[in-house]
Formats: C-alpha cells, structure tokens, sequence
C-alpha cells in the first residue's frame, strides 16, 4: 500500500513537459494529424449547435439564443485556432480549454430539454481528453470538479422543473459524468503516465535515460543556482571483457545505487549512455564540487563487486540566469570537463573553466594539462 500511495504522489506532482510533448509529435510528423483531430472536435461542436438552434426543441428566448450563438462562437473559434494556426502555448491552451468548457456548461444550462442538457455535458469529455494526454492531473482534476458542478446543476434543474421530482434520473445524470471524467480519464491519465515514465527510464538501473533527462531538464532552467555534474567509469570496457556483461550490469546497477544514496533527492539523476550518468541539481560551486568529490568517492569505494571502479568527474556550474538553453549548454560543458578528468588518467574531478581536483593531488591547471598532451 505504502508503495502505491509513493506512486500516485509521483504522479500527482509529476511536472508535465508540455513542449517536449509537442516536440515529440512533431518529431514523428505527427502534429499536423493531431491538430486537425482536436480541431475537428471543435467542428463538430458546432455542427451540433447549429442543428439544435435549428431544431424545435431549441433555444427560444433572447437570452438562451445569445448563449447558443457564444458557444457556436467558440467552436468556431477552437476549429481555427487548431486548423490554421501553430500550436498554442501551455498556459493558452489550457485558456482555450476553460473557455470551451464555459461554452459547454452555458449552452447545456439553457438547454429546454434537461436530459438532452445532461447528454450535451458529456461534450465536456472531449476536452477532458485532451487535457489528460497534455496537461497535469491539477488540471484535470480543476475540468473534473468543474464538471461535475455543470451536470450536478442540470440535475438539480431536472429535479426542481419535474412535477414528481425524477430523483433517481438526476442522480443517474451526475453517475454518468462521474463515471466519464472522475473514473476513466484519471485512470486513462495515469496509465498514460506510468507509460511514459517507463520510456523515459533506463530498465537497468532503473535511473532515468537520455530521453527522460532531457524530458526534466526544462524544470531546472529557471533555477538560480543550477549544476550539472556527468561521470564516466574508467576503463569500463576491461571490465566487460575480463569478468563479463553480468558483471558489467552489477557494476552499473551498484553505480547508481551509489549516485543516488549521495545526493538530493530533488535532484535529476541520468544513465547517458553505457557507462556514463549525469545529475543535475541546485547547487552553487562549492556545493556541486563537494557533491562531485562525493560521487567520486561513492564510486571507487563501493563494495560487493569483484573489480575496483573508479569514475571521471566533470561539473559545470551556472549561478543566475534562465536560459531555456542553459541546462544543455552546461550538459556540455560538463561532458567536456569529464573528457579532461579522463585525459589525466581517471579517478579525478574537474570543474569547467577552473582548476582541475584529483583526489591525490594538488590542482592542475589547464595551461599545465595542455603542456602535458603536446
């Protein structure tokens, strides 16, 4: 149980990359399909708006026609905006949802029909959709309470207009939509997320991947202070080739154990590639030196494994700013100053653009490091 509760909270507080979503589709040409689906729904939403302004059992007053012609409005303005324009922002998309879903409720309430009322709320799934596979389960859970309170009002409508107060007909109503959107859409969302978190993890160490670094790196742009810190194990092929890809595995599966027993647990910890990781976390230049020096040390003293390992450093650090890009451009720094760790043999940590750490000896220089390699 206590396992589960830990993962409906990662779920709960897991912050939606609505780019990298977007990005994702585009990456696999599918954004124009995808845009011309959540256009067509707007389409459709007048179809049914225009038919029912038609119909007998329409709006009649002025009031309720206005009310018609708002919601036809904003289909037509949802069909467009998706059709014919790029892909919104995430703050105006979900704009575009609260708008359509006012739309929705108006249109619903002055319907004369109550039970149709109750019928046309379920349009209230669609965006409910949508939100579910772009937006966090906050916001789904902001579009569930709204609908429920839609159709709990047309319910209760329903009851005070019947003669014999239908009850049981109202009751039913406010079912359907918890069914709809209280059950099947969070589930549908969680499974979607539990999905996606498995693609973005490294099935050995259970860390994440490249991808799924690249996925939450966007969270840490904003930070004042923001670090990156990559290590690579040192002569990992030997290992491989001496004792095998069994032990191999339990080399890497010990390493990040070891990386993540070390250091914060808000912090971003990667599996790069074979045997290289990265962790990306708040920390100022003493800071993620120390937590370096740590990770180092956590490498070449771990125990249970039948060959020493130890790791190459690099860290780069960048204390104030919010660059969309920076946490790339230090990914790279960081990978160059680990390049420059291994050129000395291994078991060392170098800072980007400063002096270089090793565990056994004085600072190196780079001017001195660059004299060595002529």
């Amino acid at each position: 149980m206590g396992d589960s509760r830990a993962v409906l909270r990662s779920w709960w507080h897991d912050p939606v990359h609505y780019r990298w979503l977007v990005r994702t589709l585009e990456s696999h040409f599918a954004l124009g399909p995808v845009k011309f689906v959540i256009g067509s729904g707007g389409a459709v939403m007048l179809l049914i708006n225009i038919l029912m302004s038609l119909s007998p059992a329409g709006p009649s007053g002025t009031v309720e026609r206005a009310i018609f012609a708002f919601a036809g409005i904003t289909a037509a303005i949802w069909t467009v905006r998706w059709w014919l324009f790029p892909w919104p922002r995430a703050l105006t998309s979900l704009a575009l949802c609260a708008w359509a879903d006012i739309a929705i409720t108006a249109s619903c309430l002055v319907d004369g029909d109550r039970v149709y009322g109750a019928l046309s709320a379920m349009l209230l799934v669609v965006t409910g959709a949508y939100i579910t596979f772009f937006h966090s389960p906050q916001a789904l859970a902001v579009h569930a309470a709204w609908s429920l309170l839609s159709v709990g009002v047309i319910a209760a409508c329903a009851v005070a207009e019947s003669k014999g107060g239908d009850l049981p007909l109202a009751a039913a109503m406010v079912l359907i939509m918890v069914a709809a959107i209280v059950v099947v859409l969070p589930a549908l969302q969680f499974c979607y997320w539990v999905l996606r978190t498995d693609v973005l993890s490294d099935p050995l160490t259970a860390l994440l991947n490249r991808r799924g670094l690249d996925y939450y790196l966007h969270r840490s742009r904003h930070q004042r202070c923001l670090s990156v810190i990559t290590l690579d194990l040192d002569r990992f092929k030997a290992v491989n080739d001496t004792f095998g890809h069994i032990v191999g595995d339990q080399v890497l599966t010990s390493t990040a154990e070891g990386l993540r027993a070390v250091v914060d647990p808000d912090a971003i910890v990667a599996r790069t590639g074979g045997e290289e990781f990265a962790v990306v976390g708040e920390l100022d230049r003493d800071g993620a030196l120390a937590t370096a020096e740590k990770l180092r040390r956590a490498v070449e003293e771990a125990s249970g494994l039948p060959v020493a390992i130890t790791a190459s450093v690099g860290v780069a650090v960048c204390e104030g700013g919010a660059d969309t890009d920076r946490p790339q451009l230090l990914l790279r720094r960081a990978d160059a100053a680990m390049y420059e760790a291994k050129q000395l043999g291994g078991n060392a940590v170098v800072l980007a653009g400063l002096p270089i750490h090793r565990p056994d000896a004085a600072p190196i220089r780079r001017r001195e490091l660059s004299r060595r390699g002529k």
